[in-house]
């Protein structure tokens, strides 16, 4: 049996273990309920012991697992923090770090897309990777032009890894729902393996981080690394430093943690008004940040810029992010409930079959956008455990009135995208001015001022 079919089947045992483990667990938990405990205290530890076990084969793995762990990573702020403590260093692996390729693999694939002269490409290459990730991990080099590069090879069989184990685990999605609540698991896993082939394609991927790096050249807050090569499998790009973002979430100064959540929600919202495309993959292993600016001043705390990486999965938003979204946000803080529930049932939220109270869906929405409401807002790992909580207990008014709610399938990406970036910005318990960059960026979140004419037309 060849290394890759051996491998195959390694990571599908591990995977097909999981459901066996939550089931076993369940069974511990209803012993440990009939001999008297509570039920909450059976919940925590059976929720603890879950997650342990799946971060323990998730840590362990590349593709789908890799890809689906990563993302769940970056909600670890709404679990309880007796579950997510002992793990937050298991999920920061997770961000940074997968069993390398052997080199032997790597060679064959550089000499396959590169020419068996590839090695002349370069004035040096690091065959020990610098970063893996879930279809590639990168290596160091220098370019032969003398630009320090950073190489990203793809896994052979990558795409079949990534389809096989998604697929897998979205058998069993429902088991891994109470590990964060009011998260959906399923739509998670089924958006991941429809971005599947996008993601194993390079050439989009260099396409479209060169757009943003040729519109953040030289911009003071954001870097993104320009593209020097690219063909299939392999993807060339310059090097960049910096701390990563999962370090500055375990040990950053304060500054540091409210100048890279500000820049993220900088990016987030700016990056679709002047590139038309969403960078759709904010976990914090993607980021970093840089000291100085690009013209050499004295670093102050201002100086800090973030650099961004990996544009495998995008949104193509070419009017930026719809205006709707920025329209219902400031009908909201207006307290226009009739208003916004007009507009969510234009926009399909709210199904045509389904007729809900506009007050209760205003009440529903403000404690989600309360960061919008004040000049600064301190995210924080207890403000995101509050929201899930509120939206998850199926006790709940919030978890009733959200399951009425629809997600249409133009927003579906932009919203988890949205609350990946605010589970964070939580994280680094940063204090942002978000409302600030919702005024600059978010189309209709600026009411627009009448002309005299429109004024006079309307008397």
């Amino acid at each position: 049996m060849s290394d890759l079919p051996r491998k195959a089947v390694t990571r599908t045992a591990k995977l097909a273990a999981l459901p066996l483990g939550f089931a076993g667990r369940a069974t511990w938990g209803l012993g440990k309920r009939i001999v008297g405990e509570s039920a909450e205290i059976v919940g925590r530890e059976l929720q603890q012991r879950t997650a342990e076990q799946m971060f323990k084969v998730l840590g362990e793995l590349k593709g789908g697992a890799m890809k689906f762990g990563q993302a769940l990573s970056v909600f670890e702020s709404a679990l309880p923090e007796e579950v997510a403590g002992p793990y937050r260093a298991a999920l920061t692996k997770l961000q940074e770090a997968a069993p390398p390729m052997p080199t032997r693999t790597v060679h064959t694939v550089l000499a396959e897309r590169l020419g068996t002269d590839w090695q002349d490409l370069f004035q040096e290459f690091d065959d020990k990777p610098s970063a893996a990730a879930s279809i590639g991990q990168v290596h160091r080099g220098v370019w032969h032009d003398g630009r320090e590069v950073a190489v990203k090879v793809q896994y052979p069989g990558a795409g079949e890894a990534l389809l096989s184990d998604l697929n897998q685990l979205s058998r069993f999605a429902r088991l891994l729902g109470p590990l964060v609540p009011g998260m959906d698991i399923k739509p998670l896993i089924t958006e991941l393996k429809d971005r599947v082939s996008e993601e194993l394609d390079y050439g989009l991927e260099a396409q479209a981080q060169q757009v943003h790096a040729e519109e953040f050249a030289g911009d003071p807050d954001v870097v993104v690394p320009g593209v020097v090569h690219q063909c299939e499998q392999v993807l060339v790009t310059e090097w960049i430093d910096g701390i990563p973002l999962s370090e500055i979430i375990t040990g950053g100064t304060a500054e540091q943690r409210n100048r890279a959540g500000q820049l993220l929600a900088r990016f987030l919202f700016s990056g679709p008004a002047r590139t038309g495309l969403l960078h759709a993959d904010p976990h914090p292993g993607n980021f970093r940040l840089l000291p100085g600016k690009p013209d050499g001043e004295p670093d102050s705390e201002d100086d800090w810029r973030l650099g961004v990486l990996d544009f495998g999965t995008v949104d193509r938003l070419p009017g930026g992010l719809p205006t709707p979204i920025g329209e219902s946000l400031r009908m909201t803080l207006d307290g226009e409930a009739d208003a916004v529930y007009e507009l969510l049932c234009t926009e399909g939220f709210v199904k045509e079959s389904i007729e809900l109270d506009p007050d209760a869906v205003l009440d529903y929405l403000l404690p989600i956008i309360e960061p919008a409401q004040v000049d600064e807002f301190t995210f924080t790992r207890g403000w995101m455990r509050s929201q899930a909580a509120r939206v998850g207990d199926p006790r709940s008014p919030a978890y009733q009135l959200g399951k009425q709610l629809n997600l249409p399938p133009a927003y579906l990406l932009i919203h988890r995208v949205t609350l990946s970036t605010i589970g964070v910005l939580c994280q680094l318990g940063a204090t942002v001015r978000l409302r600030e960059e919702l005024e600059a960026w978010l189309p209709g979140f600026v009411a627009e001022e009448e002309t005299p004419e429109e004024s006079a037309a309307e008397a």
